[in-house]
């Protein structure tokens, strides 16, 4: 492999993901590239595991989110061991489906069907309870080779730190939007009732408790509305 060239090309990709203005454009740019720069992927998906549930965030074709149903429903697999960080791995590889695996010894035969000949998962990143993979795809069995492993795996760092800045600015837009919109609210309540802007703020909060309401709903509410949404009047019997 040429790493001076493979260099290149992650700084130029580490440049791109840091370029998209979305959670969803940096998945969607992180599989891409694992088709783009590591030898013999034809595939490539993130998943997030909650429990043991999953849930594809990108795929670049069907047979991948097809992988993370089929694996979901056995409970077992490849991705699916590397987001639960099972035997505190990292990477976990199958290089070939037509074998029989004794680590995943119904997922291998099933995956075959779907069209994978060997496959690698990566680790790629934990919050809470909610732990993502990198998932690498090749229809051939024997693709994958050490050298497609480390690059995967410089891949999926570069990834991993695009994904949390993604999300943190994502999570920071949101912040500064809610932040927006309950100033508003309480504006809206301090003309219409003329009354200061902590008892305005206590206004909403009163309002969000005892609806069981999120605080920046109800502002939300009020904005729209322009005034505190009546309470909801009890149903005759």
């Amino acid at each position: 492999m040429d790493w001076e060239r493979f260099a290149r090309q992650m700084a130029t990709m580490a440049h791109d993901l840091l370029e998209q203005d979305s959670v969803v454009g940096t998945l969607e740019r992180i599989v891409r590239s694992a088709t783009e720069l590591v030898h013999g992927c034809d595939a490539a998906g993130i998943l997030l595991m909650d429990g043991g549930r999953v849930r594809t965030l990108a795929a670049t074709e069907p047979m991948v989110d097809a992988s993370d149903r089929l694996q979901e429903r056995l409970q077992e697999g490849p991705c699916f061991d590397a987001a639960r960080l099972r035997d505190g791995e990292r990477v976990y590889r199958i290089e070939n489906m037509t074998v029989l695996q004794q680590r995943w010894p119904a997922y291998a035969p099933s995956a075959r069907e779907l069209g994978i000949g060997s496959m690698m998962g990566f680790l790629l990143f934990t919050e809470n309870e909610n732990l993502g993979a990198l998932n690498l795809y090749s229809r051939l069995p024997g693709r994958f080779t050490e050298t497609s492993e480390t690059a995967a795996w410089v891949l999926a760092s570069h990834a991993a730190v695009a994904l949390s800045s993604a999300r943190s600015h994502a999570q920071m837009t949101e912040s500064v939007a809610t932040r927006h919109v309950i100033g508003e609210a309480m504006g809206i309540l301090m003309a219409g009732h003329h009354i200061a802007e902590d008892t305005a703020f206590n206004m909403l909060r009163r309002h969000s408790q005892d609806r069981n309401v999120k605080l920046r709903e109800v502002a939300r509410e009020v904005v729209e509305l322009g005034a505190l949404p009546r309470p909801e009047q009890p149903s005759r019997q």
